[in-house]
């Protein structure tokens, strides 16, 4: 399954200083949600995110979120490779979401239909 985009996921102390920085940089308004305990603040390729250190080391630990057309298929075929599912797919406010273990040991979220 091809990725389509990639999205670097960044935890910070500060979300408001990190959003406006990062709105500056990219000359993007940020599409701010809260999923799963975080505060998140989606600017064009970047995802700073803050919450409770337990719930925010959790997702922290995500590289980048990769997306997909086919999140069900790509998780299938990636599991034939090596990969292994920490999280099955499942909905989230901005779509469907899995999180995958690459056989190197690179931890990534997915995200597709």
């Amino acid at each position: 399954m091809t990725i389509t985009s990639v999205v670097l996921r960044r935890r910070v102390d500060d979300l408001e200083s990190a959003t406006a920085f990062y709105e500056r940089l990219t000359g993007e308004a940020a599409s701010r949600f809260r999923f799963a305990g975080l505060e998140l603040a989606a600017v064009g390729s970047l995802l700073p995110f803050s919450g409770p250190a337990e719930v925010a080391g959790r997702s922290a630990r995500a590289a980048a979120a990769l997306s997909v057309v086919d999140l069900d298929a790509a998780v299938a075929e990636y599991a034939t490779l090596g990969a292994g599912v920490i999280a099955a797919p499942e909905s989230t406010p901005n779509g469907r979401r899995a999180v995958v273990r690459h056989p190197d040991g690179g931890v990534f979220e997915y995200v597709g239909k």
